[in-house]
């Protein structure tokens, strides 16, 4: 991504918050009801018979909120480039590619290759160590200079609790200040402050409130809220770590000014804390060097997600400064000069992660696959926004290189503010109205033949070439055409 390119954040926002005033435009009822009976009830009946046996004997009968749509889950049997096929054998544009970490285009051959190589061989774990672990280990340092050292564990969820407990043990302080609507895994102590900056708690149904006794939450794009949380927090136990999601919460669904990352780094360490930079969604999508490069920082610790393993299983890590990475090691040689964070992962570092994760990276880095899936993002977002003006309709539509969304509601823009508790009941079912209606739009989405994250957000890969753009645009332009005021 270009830094000339790069989204005015003050602008967007005021947007969004245009977006909120205005009344809720969503597909028209009697069109969302023609999908329904048109496609999905004649189309896609495989998918349907086959959600139905899974309800049976699974939770909700999906085992991701990435996979849940309305009316119903579709099921899915091929993945080639930019392309999704179901088990009707219809055909979509994939623009949720995995949640974000599939920045090559689904399931490529050259990747491919190489994992069933390792299969015919190795085999997909051994518990033991793997030439590839150094390979992979040492790919991402020599990509990413902040990172001198690489532990691999299974998720991105995983790697944020590892993370915590590194930053507690090199600061000695207790507190976490992460932003407000973040999402950095699904954890006790960080299902805090989720979806809704200043929600706290409200999100996170199963977790003891006092769970959260050393998290807290600072304002998205604002510095002076960041620091008052640090200086509250420095007399109370000081702050060991700031989470930072670097193009903003939500994958950048509420982006962030360009300065913001570098002025939470330098406040981060004017009080003694670590930067933890959650790259999950941004590392080697935005660029090879991650978000940290693009913004120009070097966080002491950063957060990679499902890319690691290339889309494969057992994807996540956490890199960093030598001397913060130390706590992973300390102990497993009979070396006890300092603590070791209590981190554990049998899984974690299998020959079939690291073998899909190191050729996927060398794949991205030789092809120069995040800039080709950015330039695809920012015409896609042009167009879209053409569309929306042809329509005179109210949606922000806006990217951060190959992350891209399209917001219709305004549902991920809402916040709480707690001096007005009367509020937030009302904020809370507002938002649930307005996710219904992101649904919708995903489900028109679907049925037009393109798969998104939620409804509001899309990911493109390198798979994406020129000649496609007009065919996508035309389908943005049937849902469109059929959106009114409800």
């Amino acid at each position: 991504m270009k830094r000339e390119n790069y989204l005015n954040a003050a602008e967007v926002t005021a947007k969004l918050d245009e977006l909120m005033k205005s009344p809720l435009y969503s597909i028209k009822p009697d069109v969302l009801a023609e999908y329904e009976a048109e496609y999905f009830n004649k189309k896609c009946l495989k998918s349907k018979e086959a959600v139905d046996m899974a309800g049976a004997i699974i939770p909700g009968a999906v085992q991701h909120n990435l996979a849940f749509n309305y009316p119903f889950p579709i099921a899915f049997d091929k993945a080639e480039g930019a392309f999704l096929y179901d088990v009707d054998g219809n055909k979509y544009y994939d623009f949720l590619q995995a949640g974000g970490p599939v920045v090559l285009g689904s399931n490529p051959v050259k990747v491919r290759e190489k994992v069933i190589d390792l299969l015919n061989t190795c085999g997909p774990s051994t518990g033991l160590f793997h030439e590839y672990e150094y390979k992979l280990a040492k790919k991402i340092c020599d990509c990413v200079p902040s990172v001198q050292m690489f532990r691999m564990l299974n998720s991105g969820t995983e790697a944020c609790m590892g993370a915590i407990r590194i930053a507690r043990l090199a600061t000695g302080h207790k507190h976490v200040l992460k932003m407000g609507g973040a999402y950095h895994g699904w954890s006790d102590q960080l299902a805090y402050g989720i979806r809704i900056p200043g929600s706290k708690w409200t999100q996170a149904s199963g977790v003891p409130r006092k769970m959260f006794a050393y998290t807290h939450e600072y304002f998205p794009n604002d510095l002076e809220s960041l620091e008052s949380q640090l200086k509250k927090y420095k007399r109370q136990g000081g702050t060991a770590a700031v989470f930072l999601e670097p193009v903003g919460p939500e994958s950048g669904t509420r982006p962030v000014d360009y300065d913001f990352p570098k002025g939470c780094l330098e406040l981060a360490h004017k009080y003694g804390a670590l930067l933890i930079c959650d790259e999950v969604v941004t590392g080697f999508r935005i660029g090879m060097s991650g978000a940290q490069g693009f913004f120009g920082i070097e966080p002491d610790i950063s957060i990679f997600g499902k890319v690691i393993a290339g889309g494969y299983p057992g994807a996540g890590g956490i890199g960093g400064k030598a001397e913060y990475m130390k706590y992973l090691s300390a102990g497993i040689s009979g070396e006890a000069k300092h603590p070791k964070a209590l981190i554990g992962g049998t899984m974690a570092a299998a020959p079939i992660s690291c073998v899909a994760g190191y050729h996927t990276i060398c794949e991205l880095e030789e092809t120069n696959a995040p800039e080709k899936a950015n330039e695809f993002g920012d015409k896609l977002i042009k167009g879209v926004n053409e569309i929306i003006d042809k329509y005179h309709l109210p949606f922000v539509a806006f990217n951060q290189g190959s992350i891209c969304h399209v917001d219709t509601t305004g549902t991920m823009h809402f916040s709480i503010d707690w001096s007005k508790p009367w509020q937030i009941p009302g904020v809370l079912n507002e938002t649930s109205r307005r996710k219904h209606e992101m649904e919708h739009i995903g489900a028109a989405y679907m049925a037009e033949g393109f798969v998104t994250l939620a409804g509001s957000r899309l990911y493109t890969s390198a798979a994406y070439e020129d000649d496609m753009l007009e065919d996508v645009l035309a389908r943005f332009d049937k849902v469109f055409a059929n959106c009114a005021e409800i």
